[in-house]
């Protein structure tokens, strides 16, 4: 039978140490200039960095609980690792943005603008026009909405997997 003080401890074990490396990685990409820009491979490394810390949480809850760990509370812990690294993850954004390279934004709408002119028929002006209306989006506290409801839409779907493999009932 779950008790919810060992479920909120691996969340916040493995919701921290997640964060914490999820912090390091974005700092890394900081120091290479390249926070700005995504692409294929930080999207990789970020999804195997968040499964692997899902399914270690989730084993490390199931081995605590006598082995047992349902398809549900694997998925519950995943989330719950995922909106505490969320936490993490939007405050060191804000402090990134805000205090350690305000022009964070103007580099992502630059190199943005960039790539529509390389990669689509659009025109300047329906370009302009595009990125005027993204930063609409760009205030603080909709980034923060934003990136804590990613989290945790995205930590629910990887958690489907690990915790599909690792639940484990009384027969």
């Amino acid at each position: 039978m779950e008790t919810s003080l060992p479920t909120r401890s691996f969340m916040l074990t493995y919701g921290a140490i997640l964060g914490a490396l999820s912090v390091v990685f974005s700092f890394m990409l900081y120091t290479m200039d390249m926070h700005y820009q995504g692409g294929t491979m930080v999207t990789v490394v970020s999804v195997v960095l968040s499964v692997a810390l899902y399914a270690i949480g989730m084993y490390q809850y199931r081995a605590a609980n006598a082995g047992l760990m349902t398809f549900w509370q694997g998925v519950k812990l995943g989330v719950g690792i995922a909106l505490i690294s969320g936490i993490i993850v939007v405050l060191f954004n804000l402090i990134l943005t805000r205090v350690i390279d305000p022009e964070t934004m103007a580099k992502a709408t630059n190199f943005q603008r960039e790539q529509l002119i390389e990669n689509t028929e659009l025109t300047i002006e329906q370009i302009d026009a595009q990125l005027a209306a993204m930063q609409k989006f760009q205030t603080p506290a909709i980034q923060a909405a934003f990136g804590l409801l990613f989290s945790v839409i995205f930590g629910f779907l990887l958690s489907l997997l690990p915790a599909a493999i690792l639940r484990k009932s009384e027969e």
